[in-house]
């Protein structure tokens, strides 16, 4: 990794490096100086921290013993991270990215058919998790632009950026860019929407395996099956995601869920309750505004979809 690769990174005190990818029981850590060395954790940590041990993103102190290998003496406190429940468990937390500066949820128009409650449900872990977030929506040469626009003018309205793009012919691409320079971007979304796609397309260098979408199903295969930093050369670094085929929202304070919808906020405070969670309450100023139109009625049901299903 050259210089020309990387930005100046900003460990906390006492850390001087970053998890840049994860190999079973071995992290591979970059250093301020662009090198990435691999490290393994002290049997003390494992010990003391419960959950997910390391993640990409996690700020960590390393020290090379005599011997020439890398430990991971110490692992700094994650200020945020985007979560989801890890693959065959009941409810244990994995963390998938800890740490970024943003988040970019990637969705195709078409190919497979963008599935706007997963949208919805990772909007909210980023707002939980103070994560600035935005919109990919992939694949417009695949559909009329008005009908791209139509899909995802619910979010533009709540005040998310949307940026329309086609990985096929470019188009997009460099008003994109610029938004991952001089940032930690985590792209996430449903597997087949041209992640890894996107990434070649960003950085020619990286080569990331890309698959077609299964006929069958309709749906991506995944191609990614790690979360990693890649550096761009313009600056910045991209977390690169697996392909998400569900999204729990296990730690998210369902109490606040309605302040997690940006486009309820001007509406907070109005309804008759103080403790209205705007389902059926009397003088709810959240569903008058759904009724009147100024809130999207499917984000609305979306909203009441996740507070039932989450025990709100």
């Amino acid at each position: 990794m050259s210089d020309a690769e990387t930005i100046h990174l900003t460990f906390p005190q006492n850390y001087n490096g970053i998890v840049a990818r994860v190999r079973g029981p071995v992290a591979d850590v970059l250093l301020a100086d662009g090198t990435v060395v691999p490290a393994v954790p002290r049997g003390v940590l494992k010990r003391e921290r419960r959950g997910t041990l390391i993640a990409v993103g996690d700020y960590v102190r390393v020290q090379q013993a005599a011997s020439g290998d890398w430990r991971i003496e110490a692992i700094a406190p994650r200020e945020r991270a985007l979560v989801r429940r890890a693959p065959n468990t009941l409810g244990r937390l994995d963390v998938i990215v800890s740490n970024p500066d943003q988040a970019f949820f990637m969705f195709a128009v078409r190919d497979p058919h963008p599935r706007l409650q997963m949208l919805d449900r990772l909007l909210v872990i980023a707002e939980d998790n103070d994560i600035p977030a935005a919109v990919i929506v992939n694949k417009i040469d695949l559909a009329d632009p008005d009908e791209a626009r139509a899909i995802f003018a619910e979010y533009e309205d709540a005040g998310y950026p949307v940026f329309y793009i086609s990985v096929a012919t470019g188009e997009g691409l460099p008003a994109l860019r610029e938004h991952f320079q001089g940032k930690i971007t985590v792209l996430a979304g449903p597997s087949g929407t041209g992640k890894s796609s996107l990434i070649n397309a960003l950085e020619p260098t990286v080569h990331l395996p890309t698959a077609e979408i299964s006929r069958k199903w309709r749906q991506g295969r995944h191609t990614t099956v790690m979360a990693q930093l890649i550096p761009l050369r313009d600056g910045g670094y991209i977390v690169d995601t697996p392909g998400l085929r569900e999204v729990g929202l296990w730690g998210v304070d369902v109490d606040n869920l309605d302040y997690y919808f940006p486009e309820f906020r001007p509406y907070l405070g109005q309804c008759r309750f103080n403790d209205c969670r705007h389902l059926d309450e009397p003088g709810c100023a959240v569903v008058a505004a759904v009724e009147e139109g100024a809130i999207s009625f499917r984000r609305y049901e979306s909203y009441v979809n996740i507070l039932l299903s989450e025990g709100g």
